[in-house]
């Protein structure tokens, strides 16, 4: 894990964009400098560049030798400190550019393990974690014989994606191939490495949200998932989900369990899981913090700033025991924080959206935002970024608190131009 004792002249090696970490890492020790290593098609996402000491793109395609070569002479002219990635893009580059300049990350091992979901599924068995079935699958003939031996339903999506891309629930052998060529395709910039099929488990969704340090872990917060039974794309996140003591000690007993096996030892992460008839089974887990604005949910749920405590580990300082601290606290009410989100079920090209002063004046409601700009092409519900909108809510409960982020959302109209079909010749 990262050196406990901060230095004050540090200069820390962002992998990926970074997303507002760069600038966290400066404000959190006034001194230090950030340089930043990513894929060129990112380069775009790179916050405010010139306040960091160096921005450097690599080509997609780029062996790791590359990403080290690079990394290595920016270290020599000017040596890092320490390193951190902070989301998916470029995260499978970070192990092996942390490992040969010398800083302290997550290893090799871990992150490879994290991404490549069907060598998660094979470690957490062996470690007497998790045996749900599954397969990494080469063509569709290998997917039917999986499906043969262990029936449906199941769930066939690519071995290494996020944001629910490519993800498919098959309840009958005739959606097979459809259902291989989505997983098969590459997803929000992330290549593909592979199809996985396994089992899939009916019950509620949750995602835990854990902080560790040296190899200890601490639950911050349980939040309960809301998905689409199709896509599984997310329709909305509540904050704390309101569980009995014991589902909530066995969500949080087996999400540890999942960071034991995979070897986590240090910073936030998002372990998604689905709680069904055998007790909690996982769907995925990362390295990161969680995405859809989880982080603000736990905040206002819990009083634990996530991404606060990540700058500041990143930096060498010690942040569990002020976690801890925190969320031993009683919390004032309303403590139930929400969100949904909009999607439109025409394909077409967005010319506005109406209704946003009137959402964000219904009771409970603290944000309501669009995610797309009017002029983008939108339609059916296929990953995280077809979504189109969002609110945000504060309750007393989590019922209330997802009401009233509904309600938010139904308020909202989207207009949108649709291509007429060209009439026919006769």
């Amino acid at each position: 894990m990262p050196p406990e004792a901060p230095n004050s002249l540090e200069h820390v090696l962002v992998v990926g964009p970074g997303r507002d970490f760069p600038a966290r890492i400066r404000e959190a020790q006034p001194g230090t400098r950030t340089t930043v290593i990513c894929q060129l098609d990112y380069l775009g996402k790179v916050r405010t560049p010139g306040e960091n000491a160096r921005v450097i793109g690599v080509r997609g395609d780029a062996p790791d030798q590359e990403w080290i070569d690079l990394a290595a002479a920016a270290h020599a002219l000017d040596p890092f400190t320490r390193i951190g990635t902070f989301g998916e893009r470029d995260q499978d580059h970070y192990g092996v550019v942390a490992e040969a300049l010398g800083l302290r990350a997550h290893t090799v091992e871990t992150v490879t393990l994290v991404h490549d979901k069907a060598a998660m599924r094979t470690r957490l068995r062996e470690a007497g974690v998790d045996a749900t079935a599954c397969a990494r699958v080469a063509d569709l003939d290998e997917l039917r014989a999986f499906v043969r031996a262990n029936g449906t339903p199941c769930v066939v999506k690519p071995v290494s994606s996020s944001g629910s891309a490519g993800v498919t629930k098959v309840s009958y052998e005739s959606e097979l191939a459809t259902a291989f060529e989505r997983a098969a395709d590459s997803y929000l910039g992330l290549s593909n490495t592979g199809v996985l099929v396994e089992e899939f488990f009916e019950g509620p969704q949750f995602s835990v949200e854990a902080f560790s340090e040296a190899g200890e872990h601490q639950v911050v917060a349980i939040t309960r998932k809301y998905s689409d039974p199709e896509s599984f794309v997310e329709l909305g996140h509540v904050s704390p989900a309101e569980l009995p003591a014991e589902d909530t000690e066995a969500i949080s007993d087996y999400a540890c369990s999942v960071l034991d096996a995979l070897a986590v030892e240090f910073g936030p992460t998002h372990t998604e899981i689905v709680l069904g008839d055998r007790g909690p089974r996982l769907i995925e887990t990362h390295v990161r913090m969680g995405g859809d604005m989880i982080p603000t949910l736990t905040l206002e749920a819990t009083g634990v700033d996530i991404d606060d405590c990540t700058a500041r580990q990143t930096l060498g300082e010690k942040v569990l025991p002020g976690i801890r601290s925190r969320l031993a606290e009683p919390r004032p009410e309303p403590h139930s924080s929400a969100i949904w989100f909009a999607s439109v079920g025409a394909p077409g090209t967005l010319d506005e959206i109406l209704g946003l002063k009137e959402a964000s004046a219904l009771p409970g409601v603290t944000e309501v935002e669009p995610m797309v700009r009017p002029g983008a092409k939108v339609g059916a519900l296929e990953s995280s970024v077809s979504r189109v909108a969002y609110a945000r809510a504060l309750a007393t409960t989590a019922d209330e608190a997802v009401e009233a982020a509904r309600a938010a959302v139904a308020t909202l109209e989207f207009q949108v131009r649709v291509r007429s079909s060209a009439p026919s010749t006769i």
